[in-house]
């Protein structure tokens, strides 16, 4: 099995921003929405796996989760 690397989306899409920003050219990303996905796509395209680890969505929906369970087990508010 090959080793795969694989990045905290955030740091790639900075690196990339900060070279075009530096060639002129004014990037966004996520204009219309949370930029976590594209920025994850903009890493596909480069064949680079993004990580979740960083992604504060994922932590915030395990959070929200969490708490429906406990309302759901404990009776708690």
């Amino acid at each position: 099995m090959e080793n795969e690397e694989s990045y905290n989306p955030w740091t790639v899409v900075h690196l990339v921003f900060e070279h075009l920003a530096d060639a002129g050219l004014h990037p966004v990303l996520g204009a219309t929405g949370h930029p976590g996905e594209p920025a994850a796509e903009l890493l596909r395209c480069f064949g680079i796996r993004p990580d979740p680890q960083g992604d504060q969505r994922i932590a915030q929906q395990t959070a929200e989760q969490l708490a429906e369970l406990r309302a759901r087990m404990l009776g708690a508010p």
